[in-house]
């Protein structure tokens, strides 16, 4: 059997990434999932835009979507006391110990299951026990340079939020965006060339008719 492998990008921050995380177990059995650790907010900056809990209006519904659809499959969700926050030196961490995904669910886990931010001294540390990674990476110059470089990566592939499934493709690459977007995935895992017929086919072809300033 031929093996596929696809990229998972997420940040500690995304809910939906927590979600995605649990469905994996769907996935055809000829696929491997490599986790990729990247910083949203440097995503979302080049791109231009905001996080839903940036935006005040959708800030709750956002929350209250992630623990419907955690618990649709299986997830009993807990929110640290603060959300945002600054996930970078945890994410350090994974990116700088190359973290499996088993791991990275121990992170997750941390988060959205305990109800926990890892944006403290103490609780980086605690994070580091409950992951299994030396919280020294936190401030190794190697583990910055991975997770810059896991990054811009994912802008140059047009990784635009988190979660996102990049899957190789002939030619260049599909960028499958959200939990919400998993079965369209599977979908496109069953048949690589669906994007290649209609009703997908003209679609890149479909100009912008307004811009805003």
């Amino acid at each position: 059997m031929t093996r596929r492998t696809i990229d998972f990008h997420y940040d500690l921050l995304s809910p939906f990434a927590h979600v995605a995380l649990k469905r994996m177990a769907e996935l055809p059995e000829d696929v491997t999932v490599r986790p990729v650790p990247v910083l949203l907010g440097a995503i979302l900056a080049h791109w231009g835009q905001r996080g839903p809990a940036e935006i005040s209006a959708k800030r709750l519904h956002t929350y209250r979507l992630s623990v419907f659809l955690g618990r649709k499959h299986g997830l009993d969700m807990r929110f640290p006391p603060r959300h945002p926050f600054n996930p970078l030196k945890a994410l350090r961490l994974l990116a700088g110990s190359d973290a499996d995904l088993a791991t990275v669910q121990r992170g997750f886990n941390f988060v959205f299951e305990q109800g926990r931010a890892p944006d403290t001294d103490e609780e980086l540390s605690a994070f580091a026990e409950a992951t299994g990674l030396p919280v020294s990476l936190a401030g190794d110059e190697a583990a910055k340079a991975a997770l810059r470089a896991n990054t811009e990566r994912a802008i140059e592939r047009g990784v635009f939020g988190v979660p996102s499934f990049v899957c190789p493709a002939e030619p260049g690459h599909a960028v499958f965006w959200g939990v919400d977007a998993f079965d369209m995935l599977l979908a496109w895992l069953d048949d690589e060339m669906m994007f290649d017929r209609e009703p997908y086919r003209h679609l890149d072809a479909v100009t912008i008719g307004i811009e805003r300033k």
